[in-house]
């Protein structure tokens, strides 16, 4: 069995895994991230999981977006609430070429290319100075009710990294669970989780011939989901069998292309291997009926073909990682704020039926941002582990919003930060002062807010 050893473990190089190395290392910590697939990105690159949504705050009547509606958003033009790591992975793509900046034109989203973020997260990476190994699967703890010592499966046999401090940002909170630490899935009271979805990429896209086919027929467009007429055409005729309640398009960094994302599998969950399995059958055979129902009967899109799907589906929701404080869809609803504050977000409650049509968007109040307290990042049971991402202690209201990328990036720093401040200190992560975290989240460019700002001068003070 082969072994190494680091300050600080992080266990998925997904947005979250790539915000936590990034910044464990910035503090000093030496870093190893191990990630499963051969490529970083996680949900961004293997799911293709894109645009990045809004991180920018609502104004109460946000402006009609673009003259073909492909940026959707429920943001206007506000303010940024996450920065950090997160900043500089978008500034590195855009320098690449790779993604345009969040404008009222793109809907205050981050349209990207999944294949250039691939290229950029190695170079962050390489210049941190973070250990990573690739085509690894966590299977495993050593040791029962600790994350010390976490096992991978390779093609090189086990491995076994050894660490002071591990983050969980695997999105399903598997390390978590192996060590023992409580979980919640699904809602109150059936305990279904949100559905999943295959997103795929166009190419061929004529952009013209469907702006003018959106502009001769606003009725039937609805804002960014439409083209109402032409579905029930597709379904009277045999054509299409849409499994949710739109066609919902992204832009992307790139003329010609659209990320479409109108898959839809329900009630299967991420954590079964036989449910994934249907999940992939069915979503790919939902995404050649959406093609060619494009191609068919959509004006712009008759010369379209689907250029890449996602390396697995994607997937919502899972494990929900209970901590020192459950996060509330009430918290986010009403901007709630705290004292141990580590990231902000804007995003909505947004909810896709988990039986079957229909999603619950609820907005965020305008001009508001909610903050994620540290304690949703502490698992409980388990002293040496926090976690990151989607699979932070929240219910399935809140999992809906804080589940998108700028969060998941902004609570991977937190996670990060905190993670290299107890391997320097020798203590487990619940031990270091908040104070101490909210510093050196601000030294490194995190948005904490005034609440953040005013409890990290005073312990500086």
């Amino acid at each position: 069995m082969q072994a190494a050893e680091a300050d600080v473990l992080v266990v998925g190089g997904g947005p979250a895994g790539l915000g936590a190395a990034l910044a464990a290392a910035d503090a000093g910590a030496d870093v190893v991230l191990v990630e499963r697939y051969g490529f970083l990105g996680g949900n961004a690159t293997a799911a293709l999981v894109m645009p990045w949504m809004s991180f920018h705050t609502r104004r109460p009547q946000p402006p009609r977006l673009g003259d073909v509606g492909l940026f959707p958003t429920d943001h206007g033009e506000g303010e940024p609430v996450v920065a950090g790591k997160h900043i500089e992975v978008i500034d590195r793509l855009i320098e690449a070429g790779g993604a345009l900046p969040p404008s009222v034109a793109t809907g205050y989203t981050v349209p990207f290319d999944p294949e250039v973020f691939k290229t950029v997260a190695l170079d962050l990476l390489d210049a941190s100075g973070v250990r990573y190994l690739v085509h690894a699967f966590a299977s495993g703890v050593r040791t029962p009710g600790r994350a010390a010592e976490v096992v991978f499966e390779t093609k090189s046999g086990p491995v076994v990294v050894t660490a002071r401090a591990t983050i969980d940002c695997t999105g399903d909170g598997d390390v978590a669970a192996a060590a023992g630490a409580p979980f919640e899935i699904g809602r109150e009271p059936d305990g279904l989780v949100q559905p999943m979805t295959l997103m795929f990429r166009l190419v061929g896209y004529d952009a013209a011939a469907f702006g003018a086919y959106v502009g001769e027929h606003p009725d039937q467009w609805r804002s960014v989901h439409g083209l109402w007429d032409l579905v029930d055409e597709a379904t009277a005729a045999g054509d299409l069998d849409l499994a949710r309640e739109d066609i919902l398009f992204f832009g992307s960094a790139h003329p010609g292309e659209v990320a479409v994302n109108s898959t839809r599998v329900s009630q299967v969950f991420g954590t079964d291997v036989f449910e994934l399995t249907r999940a992939e059958a069915v979503s790919h055979r939902q995404m050649s009926q959406v093609a060619a129902f494009l191609r068919d009967y959509v004006p712009g899109f008759a010369d379209s073909y689907v250029a890449q799907s996602g390396v697995q589906v994607g997937v919502r929701e899972t494990r929900r990682i209970l901590g020192g404080y459950v996060l509330t869809g009430e918290d986010i609803l009403t901007a709630r704020k705290f004292d141990d504050v580590i990231a902000r977000g804007t995003y909505p409650v947004d909810i896709h039926n988990p039986h079957g049509k229909g999603t619950v968007l609820r907005s965020v109040p305008a001009g508001d941002a909610y903050d994620v307290p540290l304690r949703c990042l502490l698992p409980r049971d388990v002293d040496d582990l926090l976690t990151a991402g989607r699979c932070i202690s929240g219910t399935h209201e809140a999992h809906s919003s804080y589940r998108v990328t700028p969060t998941a990036m902004a609570t991977g720093q937190a996670a990060g930060v905190c993670a290299a401040l107890a391997a320097a200190r020798g203590c487990a992560p619940r031990r270091v002062e908040i104070g101490a975290v909210q510093a050196e989240l601000i030294r490194q460019g995190a948005d904490l807010g005034s609440r953040g700002h005013e409890d990290a001068a005073a312990v500086e003070a």
